[in-house]
């Protein structure tokens, strides 16, 4: 009877030492209009993939794009900031991973505008999602 109840947490401790990642969610900042559905859905989206996100609602977020210097052809209706990066716009899990693992010298990445069937965007994909890179050069496919 005393192993079992030891057992149990020791196997957690165990568990959370060798797979740091699993026991600390990545932590987003999502800059957006309160009115604004599709960047709800994001957030939610980012959620669902584990992602303990925050929610600054802005009648006007170009103060956060400036701030960040996202050029104005990269925008798009929400900004978040995930470790040291902005991520503009509609940007799938998938592209923040890389990020987040790669690691690059830039300041972050966009999709811009509103592309159907992206995350957090109602409609089929009609086209392929560009990612972008955000830097003091010019922008280039991520």
């Amino acid at each position: 009877m005393r192993t079992k109840r030891f057992a149990v947490p020791v196997a957690l401790a165990v568990a959370l030492s060798v797979f740091p990642a699993m026991a600390e969610k990545i932590k987003a900042t999502v800059y957006k209009s309160p009115e604004c559905g599709c960047c709800h859905v994001w957030v939610g989206y980012l959620r669902e993939n584990g992602f303990d996100v925050r929610v600054k609602d802005m009648d006007d977020v170009t103060p956060v794009k400036n701030f960040f210097r996202i050029p104005g052809d990269l925008w798009s209706c929400h900004t978040a900031i995930i470790g040291r990066y902005a991520v503009e716009g509609h940007v799938p899990v998938e592209a923040i991973d890389r990020l987040l693992a790669e690691k690059p010298q830039i300041k972050g990445i966009a999709l811009p505008g509103m592309p159907s069937g992206s995350p957090g965007m109602p409609g089929p994909k009609t086209e392929k999602f560009i990612i972008y890179t955000i830097s003091d050069n010019r922008p280039a496919v991520f």
